[in-house]
């Protein structure tokens, strides 16, 4: 069996773990320390492993039902859709993800769609965000 192939399988069952049972402990062990996070628009790319577990911990509680469908795999890259609702709005996903050669998440980027949706996430999610970043700087 193709080694790529075998990191894929072992890491989408992991992920899909992590994500459903909201464990951060676990999301931090599977990223890359240089991990970058291109995250939607208005925040840019994000780098490191410990200010991207937090902000995609703030995500995946902020984001209910949140729910993947359909996958793709090619090699090391990885794009995943998902769906759930920020309040009332429904939105709908991509974590398009590249994995370094041990396996961790090396390139996240996260597209999400419709824009009314994302504004809601944006608002919950960058007044959370702002106090990280206040908090650290201390």
């Amino acid at each position: 069996m193709d080694r790529h192939l075998e990191i894929d399988s072992e890491f989408l069952s992991r992920w899909h773990r992590i994500v459903a049972d909201k464990d951060l402990g676990a999301l931090r062990e599977i990223l890359s320390p240089a991990i970058k996070l291109g995250a939607p628009p208005y925040w840019g790319d994000l780098e490191g492993r410990d200010l991207v577990t937090h902000l995609l911990g703030i995500i995946v509680t902020t984001i209910e039902d949140f729910t993947y469908h359909r996958e793709w795999v090619d090699g090391r890259e990885l794009a995943l859709e998902f769906r759930g609702r920020v309040g009332k709005l429904e939105l709908q996903g991509v974590d398009l993800i590249t994995l370094d050669e041990a396996g961790r998440v090396a390139r996240l980027d996260v597209v999400i769609r419709p824009m009314n949706a994302l504004e809601a996430l944006r608002e919950v999610v960058a007044t959370k965000m702002a106090d990280y970043l206040a908090s650290e700087k201390r």
